[in-house]
């Protein structure tokens, strides 16, 4: 076989991601939270970018402004300092352009600001709490040492999820001391802690209520699968009660706490704030952009002199490093732009498709994938979904993710198309409406949204159920019974 050298022209093209789009990309795909906290960490690190004081302006023509197309970027040939200083950045344009009002801005709310006395650092955590108990008991110091081993193996529930003999080896000491100092700590607050699984947990409560003597107690202790399966009368006929006495005897245990160290939790309840408002203003629906608390960027006038002006009384990395910050603060400012255009654009087109949903509700929603509003806006569905990610907007419905629009089709017995968000909500609907006593199965549902013209198969209908957090009907049934008192044993 021959080898020989040749030479062979190609033409090909090939996309390059430039650190300008990569940014565009990144910012695109932001939360309004994530995109503030990197607007604030970009001005806190590029001192050529402020924030404009005073309120935000609002645009009157909102929509032809957010349908504007974007300005072209600035080239990045090599030049020296002092042309990239009259020729990368047209100043007279950015003026024009940047330093103008932007699409649309929610126009921020005086609010009378809260006393900041009326706010605690941070809530009392489970384990604080137990110490305080711990300590107030006066242990020895091997028993604080067990004690302390004990609370930092409770997990957030406040269940023990190490074993007495682990603790003994952490602790170095006997097992029958464990036991003794666990016993203690069971009959701390709240009620149930330190239990090692369910059944141990509501056996402490019960003894703190004083129902050992009661088949309550027992039913806890030797039927609580029983329980779970809502298999009454096994436990009827294996204690040889009556059922109306194992139905009183559940209703007390439904009313027990199975997660003792929840009131201590952690978790702070995560609030949503809009990135879009859709208002409905006679018979159109009006889009505003939420601005609140959003910074309004422009460029230093000072380092921009400097740079325009004065580029010669400075050393020659001092104007190189104006010079790149100036270039990365003008296209922070074009990719926030740009952004906010996007997003306006792509809730424009969800509007135009879901308008029935906005009047009517989510009965109305319409099978909508992302390749629809893609074609509508004229652009690519990757670009789409980036916009929807992690966004909500406030609508006459509520509030919803972006992504909440796209779902996929179920089609009805005369070939029209259904959300699959509206058959599941008439899931919920049936199943909220449903007898107790007599719950409907999966397969009762599916002949019930026949009859609604849902062509449904069974499997469907208990994913939708169970992304709903229902459970079966076998577990959904309520067995009604007297109200006599549990019996003793």
């Amino acid at each position: 076989m021959a080898l020989e050298l040749r030479q062979q022209l190609r033409l090909t093209q090939q996309l390059v991601m430039t650190p300008q789009l990569q940014q565009a990309i990144k910012l695109l795909q932001l939360s309004r939270l994530e995109l503030l906290e990197v607007i604030h960490q970009e001005m806190e690190e590029n001192p050529v970018l402020e924030d404009v004081p005073g309120e935000m302006p609002v645009e009157d023509d909102a929509r032809a402004e957010a349908t504007a197309e974007p300005p072209e970027p600035p080239p990045l040939k090599p030049v020296t300092v002092e042309e990239t200083a009259r020729t990368d950045i047209d100043w007279s344009t950015y003026l024009e352009e940047y330093n103008a009002p932007g699409p649309v801005y929610f126009e921020a709310e005086e609010r009378e600001l809260p006393e900041y006395e009326n706010f605690l650092a941070r809530r009392e955590s489970l384990n604080e709490h137990l110490r305080w108990q711990l300590l107030l008991s006066l242990p020895s110091s091997k028993e604080e040492k067990i004690g302390s081993a004990i609370i930092g193996n409770l997990n957030k529930d406040g269940y023990l999820r190490a074993t007495v003999d682990e603790i003994a080896n952490l602790t170095e000491t006997d097992p029958t001391e464990v036991e003794s100092v666990l016993s203690k700590m069971q009959s701390y607050d709240p009620v149930g802690v330190c239990a090692r699984d369910l059944g141990e947990c509501l056996l402490i409560q019960m003894r703190q209520l004083g129902l050992e003597d009661f088949i309550v107690f027992q039913i806890v202790q030797n039927h609580l699968k029983h329980v779970e399966n809502k298999n009454y009368k096994a436990i009827a006929r294996a204690l040889r009660v009556g059922l109306d006495d194992v139905l009183s005897a559940v209703e007390i245990i439904t009313r027990l706490e199975p997660k003792p160290g929840r009131e201590f939790s952690d978790e702070e309840p995560q609030y949503i704030s809009p990135d879009v408002f859709v208002y409905k203003v006679g018979d159109e629906f009006v889009i505003v952009l939420n601005e609140d608390g959003m910074p309004k960027l422009r460029i230093s006038s000072f380092y921009r002199e400097a740079l325009y002006n004065r580029a010669q009384e400075f050393p020659s990395h001092t104007r190189d490093y104006i010079h790149n910050k100036l270039r990365s603060a003008v296209w922070l400012i074009r990719s926030i732009h740009q952004r906010q255009r996007t997003i306006y654009k792509v809730v424009e087109s969800i509007i135009l498709f879901q308008r029935d949903f906005l009047e009517k509700g989510i009965a109305r929603l319409k099978p909508m994938v992302l390749r629809d509003v893609a074609a509508d806006i004229g652009m690519h569905e990757s670009t789409v979904s980036r916009v929807t990610t992690n966004k909500y907007v406030h609508t006459p419905q509520g509030i919803f993710e972006l992504k909440f629009f796209f779902n996929s089709s179920i089609y009805r017995f005369d070939g029209q198309a259904v959300a699959s968000a509206s058959v599941k909500e008439k899931i919920r609907q049936i199943i909220e409406s449903e007898d107790p006593e007599k719950p409907y199965s999966d397969k009762k549902m599916v002949d019930i949204l026949k009859s609604s013209n849902i062509n449904i198969a069974r499997r469907t209908v208990a994913k939708y159920r169970e992304m709903l957090g229902v459970l079966p009907s076998n577990k959904r049934k309520k067995v009604q019974g007297g109200q006599s008192a549990c019996k003793r044993r």
